[in-house]
């Protein structure tokens, strides 16, 4: 975030860029998270600078009242910006206060004490089996180049057969992957590493398109490139999901993210406990993993006291 992107004094335009590398250093966020909440931050201090009458520095947000936010949420809200977004806006911003209170900037109770308008919860939809099975299948028919195809193929089968991110498949290098390992470490979100199994399967889809791949890497290069080389765009894997997804009649819900759902989900069914999921999956909170895992009630009640150490014990 540069001094002149949005109408701040010099004394917040300092406290944002140490905010922001804290978020870098300490807190180890991610590329694309930092890219979220400066565009939240920034878009809070551009509404304050109109709705104050100037650039607010750090003795404005001193002073702002609880009016002064609810006028906030209310542009929000009358601009047409969804609620999910809002819930990440107010995280944002009362992350902020929190910082600066913690750096005796500013104290202000009602900054750090922002709480974030309800939304409702969604239940991520994974594909069946077969759903899942086709979807890796029939992406290769959408590639002009026998190489491509080969790609696109690897990297769902490593969405689906690991569980991964998508973003986390394209960071992977021609080093995390040499000799056909049997695991994989990979490097999730907040920087955390975890280990992943990796299936027969999957290894050999990755080793068939680095045969077909025409472009030399060392260990360092990434995995999955682009057709000119470069390391490959997420948009890319995303637009081939949409062809796909209208070839075999999927729903909407039908992204690349959805065969890490399906791969926790199904792992699920057939007998995998929780805690083991969570681990694979990378969540730091077990209820995450809830989430990612569309099954009845009853099935995670039996899971659960098929693996807690407690579950036995009688009241």
């Amino acid at each position: 975030m540069t001094a002149d992107a949005v109408p701040s004094a010099p004394d917040l335009n300092s406290a944002i860029a140490a905010w922001r590398a804290w978020l870098s250093d300490e807190r180890r966020a991610a590329d694309h998270t930092l890219v979220a909440y400066e565009h939240d931050l920034t878009a809070f201090v551009r509404f304050l600078a109109g709705h104050l009458g100037g650039p607010p520095g750090l003795s404005d947000l001193q002073d702002l009242k609880n009016t002064d936010f609810r006028a906030w949420m209310a542009r929000r809200a009358n601009d047409g910006l969804a609620r999910r977004s809002t819930a990440r806006a107010v995280s944002v911003v009362r992350g902020f206060f929190r910082f600066l209170d913690r750096r005796g900037l500013v104290h202000n109770p009602l900054g750090q004490g922002l709480r974030t308008p309800k939304v409702p919860r969604s239940v991520p939809r994974p594909l069946s089996v077969g759903e899942a099975r086709e979807t890796v299948a029939a992406i290769a028919t959408f590639s002009g180049e026998p190489w491509i195809a080969k790609r696109d193929t690897a990297l769902l089968a490593l969405l689906y057969g690991c569980g991964l991110r998508i973003g986390e498949a394209l960071g992977l290098s021609r080093g995390d992957v040499a000799g056909r390992p049997e695991t994989l470490v990979v490097t999730g979100k907040g920087r955390k590493q975890r280990l992943v199994p990796v299936l027969p399967v999957v290894a050999e889809a990755v080793e068939d398109y680095l045969a077909a791949c025409p472009f030399a890497g060392g260990p360092d290069a990434a995995l999955f490139l682009g057709a000119r080389g470069g390391p490959l765009n997420p948009g890319v894997a995303q637009r081939q999901m949409r062809r796909v997804r209208a070839l075999l009649d999927l729903p909407e819900t039908a992204t690349p993210h959805a065969l890490r759902h399906s791969f926790a989900t199904h792992l699920l069914g057939r007998g995998g406990d929780l805690r083991t999921i969570q681990e694979l999956l990378g969540h730091a909170s077990l209820s995450t993993t809830q989430r990612y895992t569309e099954v009845d009630g009853d099935r995670l009640l039996a899971v659960y006291r098929g693996a807690h150490p407690r579950a036995r014990v009688k009241d």
